[in-house]
């Protein structure tokens, strides 16, 4: 039965298609390897050209899991970090995990919609630097927790709040990549495991997803070796701008 899925799948497939998917994974894991983060904002606003909303939330799981797992274990403190943030990570898992599990009980506009409004809270965020007063309390990890977490379990994006309580609380460069990689790799787990039990991560979608890996991993190695030729501020710039326009297109057209 699986065997026929896939034959049935490849059989069907249309070669324009496969080829703008390819160019999506790859652009998307360059930015992931030159900024260090972006690849699930970049990739949705992409991939929901030509695919369902839910198709690419599925098909994200296995590059978010393991670029994740690559950041985490090599920043600083990894850890310290764990313990740090784990009451954070424990709520991203939880609601990451009841919000994906319902995935198919939600509208696709809603989706699209939650897709296009993260992308947007992620790019203002980080072309202008918004940030909000945070004190040190642990109600802040149970609040930024569900909040990530719902996020991305409708929209496979929850780095936006995750960033933006980082840079409030002012943490250090090598802290802010040690964090963002435990906690957006946490996630990646509960989502694929709430996609999986609503029916929407199968057999054919776990080599779907694996694929794309391939062509991820190969951008963000380009990513890493470009970092030191091409102009980082500029890159970044132009990056966010067309986050924010993919963002406001996915929002239109889920309320149109």
């Amino acid at each position: 039965m699986e065997s026929a899925l896939l034959y049935e799948f490849i059989s069907n497939l249309n070669i324009y298609i496969v080829i703008f998917l390819i160019f999506t994974f790859f652009i998307s894991g360059l930015i992931k390897g030159f900024l260090g983060l972006g690849l699930p904002s970049s990739a949705m606003g992409l991939l929901t050209l030509v695919i369902e909303p839910i198709h690419a939330i599925s098909i994200m799981v296995a590059p978010i899991i393991f670029t994740n797992i690559a950041q985490f274990v090599r920043a600083p403190n990894p850890r310290k970090t764990m313990n740090d943030f784990k009451y954070f990570a424990l709520l991203i898992i939880i609601s990451i995990f009841l919000t994906s599990f319902f995935i198919k009980s939600y509208p696709t506009e809603v989706l699209t919609v939650a897709i296009g409004f993260a992308m947007i809270i992620f790019s203002i965020n980080q072309l202008f630097g918004v940030k909000i007063t945070i004190g040190p309390s642990k109600i802040w990890h149970v609040l930024m927790g569900i909040i990530s977490g719902v996020l991305g379990g409708l929209s496979s994006i929850w780095s936006p709040p995750v960033a933006m309580y980082l840079i409030a609380r002012e943490y250090t460069k090598d802290q802010f990549i040690s964090i963002t990689g435990f906690l957006f790799m946490v996630g990646g787990a509960p989502l694929g495991l709430g996609l999986y039990f609503a029916g929407v991560l199968n057999y054919l979608v776990v080599i779907q997803s694996f694929v794309a890996l391939i062509f991820v991993l190969i951008g963000f190695r380009f990513g890493e070796i470009l970092r030191g030729y091409i102009s980082q501020k500029v890159f970044r710039y132009c990056v966010l701008i067309a986050f924010l326009l993919m963002g406001a297109r996915l929002i239109f057209e889920g309320l149109m």
